[in-house]
């Protein structure tokens, strides 16, 4: 595996730093949901399709009620995100992994930044330099290329020397466009993409195992 030129780990959040059995995720679409019906006044079949419209149109629902609604982010987040977390179990193995790894480790969502410390001190995570969730980088969600650009700014990356770990693979598309080593967690939340398996694909590498992976990486002593 070529990563031997990387000092800055990037790291997506949702079913990628814990995952997906844990659950929080249908926690956070039901709240999306029932948020889309008492803002529209529509039932629940409606409102899940809105939701998930506005995710395919503008990468995350918050997004899509951003420009169509002009809904408070902040308020929205806030709601969606207040979620049982006891679901969460630490994970002492994948912190040494990460630990272990050369260089700098960040932490890039489309959450908020504040839910997405819970989720960290909930897993035994509290190794990231930095957070950046979607209010750092001016509201504007991955897979935007400005998404990317706020966060490289931010943080003074050269991303010809970074990895991303992503579980959604239009998310890693403007990584590695701009040099980084693509690393797509589980299957992807779009399902299997025949695209992302070809040489030329924008995933570089896939893993069901992300401490194995790691510890392929940067074997822990």
């Amino acid at each position: 595996m070529d990563f031997a030129h990387v000092d800055a780990w990037i790291f997506d959040l949702d079913n990628t730093l814990y995952p997906s059995e844990m659950a929080l995720f249908p926690q956070i679409e039901a709240r999306m949901t029932a948020y889309v019906m008492r803002l529209l006044k529509v039932e629940t079949a409606d409102a899940d399709h809105l939701r998930r419209d506005y995710w395919r149109r503008h990468g995350t629902t918050l997004a899509g009620l951003m420009a169509e609604h002009a809904i408070d982010p902040l308020a929205y987040l806030s709601e969606v995100h207040d979620i049982d977390f006891t679901r969460l179990e630490p994970a002492p193995e994948l912190a040494a992994a990460i630990a272990a790894l050369p260089g700098r480790k960040i932490v890039h969502t489309n959450a908020d930044s504040r839910y997405a410390r819970k989720v960290l001190d909930a897993r035994g995570l509290d190794l990231f330099e930095a957070v950046y969730g979607v209010e750092e980088t001016g509201f504007h969600p991955k897979p935007r290329r400005a998404a990317f650009e706020a966060v490289i700014a931010h943080a003074g990356i050269d991303p010809t020397r970074a990895a991303f770990f992503e579980d959604d693979p239009r998310n890693l598309e403007v990584p590695h466009q701009l040099g980084m080593q693509t690393v797509l967690v589980g299957a992807g939340r779009q399902g299997p993409d025949a695209h992302c398996g070809t040489p030329d694909g924008h995933v570089r590498h896939r893993t069901d195992d992300l401490v194995s992976f790691l510890h392929a990486i940067a074997p822990v002593v």
